[in-house]
């Protein structure tokens, strides 16, 4: 039915339906580029007599792991392997981040510091970290440890249980009790209690203008419960200290100068871009926030941490959230450096196994869900802080 004074629009002349028969029409396409290459990729692979599929996965791996968070040996499959990998690109990307995130923080603010050394210094940390390429800064550590640092004979011994040579940073550590898993779950309560405390702490002061102490409290019940644990568990003090053993130390543990040398250069170079970051999103909150929060009493610790940071957040966000990423995914240039990262060990397997195609997706599954899950938890945060118009 077409009412009276209004013509009907031609079908194709309907930007709307015109736009889904676009999509569908893209959508066809690509499906069909899919199974074209897939099918011709399988007919080549079965004409060469390759295997194909991931039940290699199965296979016993017949290699050794230098670095490993869960146990593994060479009689092991090669899922087990890859999770091995895995487990050690998150453990350096998820320590990377958090190092980046606060080193980014304290250079972007010296970059704005009125004293004028401190300035100059994050400058020049900033322009020179920015300009040496990831890889090259990762060869200049990783030798660096090999070539400055003495033999585990020789090692340093800069303080009792703890040894510094070319085999890296070996410390002791409590001996196995199960008072110290208490503690961690203690630790992690504490975490979230003081999340709590903050955020009461801020409705109470916007709403009576009357600051709780939180940075003291939350120390006090970082200190206090613990010990509490720690106390009722029997105070155990047993420690795991290493020892020289042959070539090498045993027991411990141990930090080896390929991931130091991974972790430090990821972090001093994307520390350097974070802190430009980090450096824009406080000079676009409008200095009349910062004089006015001054007029009201405000030191000025308080003043960046209640006023400015909180408004410059909407702004840092996005831009970190990629910096976030570019770090994860550099992280696969520890192959470079003899570091057992998820790629290492996935070229080793497909050397092994010549199932490359499979190797490479599973590759680029797993970098997908690494980058996929920091973006939904970064996005999500920045909903949360995002201003809401009224």
């Amino acid at each position: 039915m077409v009412v009276a004074g209004e013509e009907k629009i031609p079908f194709f002349n309907d930007p709307a339906k015109r736009s889904l028969i676009y999509q569908f029409g893209v959508m066809v396409t690509v499906a069909f580029l899919g199974y074209y290459l897939m099918s011709n990729t399988l007919t080549n692979l079965e004409r060469q007599s390759i295997a194909t599929g991931f039940d290699f996965l199965e296979k016993e791996s017949s290699f050794e792991i230098g670095e490993s968070l869960i146990d593994y040996s060479a009689a092991d499959n090669y899922f087990r392997a890859l999770l091995v990998g895995v487990l050690n690109t998150l453990k350096v990307s998820f320590i990377g981040i958090v190092l980046t995130v606060l080193l980014g923080t304290i250079i972007g603010v010296a970059r704005l510091s009125a004293n004028w050394l401190v300035s100059r210094l994050a400058a020049i940390y900033i322009e020179v970290l920015q300009d040496i390429p990831v890889l090259l800064q990762l060869f200049f550590w990783y030798a660096l440890f090999y070539e400055m640092l003495p033999a585990p004979r020789q090692a340093l011994n800069p303080i009792a249980g703890m040894f510094i040579c070319n085999r890296g940073l070996i410390f002791a550590v409590p001996a196995d009790h199960p008072v110290w898993a208490w503690m961690g779950w203690t630790v992690l309560a504490v975490l979230v209690a003081v999340y709590v405390m903050r955020r009461w702490a801020l409705r109470r002061l916007y709403k009576t203008g009357k600051p709780f102490p939180v940075f003291w409290s939350s120390i006090a019940l970082m200190v206090s419960l613990p010990f509490i644990v720690w106390m009722l568990g029997g105070a155990p003090t047993k420690m795991d200290v290493p020892q020289l053993l042959g070539f090498n130390f045993q027991g411990g543990i141990s930090l080896s100068p390929e991931f130091a040398a991974l972790l430090l250069g990821l972090v001093l170079y994307t520390a350097a871009f974070v802190a430009e970051i980090v450096r824009a999103g406080i000079q676009s909150v409008n200095k009349g926030q910062t004089e006015a929060a001054k007029a009201l009493g405000l030191r000025s610790g308080k003043v960046l941490s209640l006023v400015v940071i909180p408004q410059a957040l909407r702004v840092i966000i996005p831009p970190l959230t990629s910096q976030m990423l570019n770090l994860t995914k550099n992280s696969s240039l520890a192959v470079a450096i003899g570091y057992p990262d998820f790629v290492s060990i996935a070229n080793t397997t497909i050397n092994q196994t010549g199932q490359a195609i499979e190797g490479v997706a599973m590759i680029m599954a797993v970098y997908l869900g690494l980058s996929l899950l920091t973006s939904a938890l970064m996005n999500w945060y920045n909903k949360k802080i995002a201003l809401v118009e009224r």
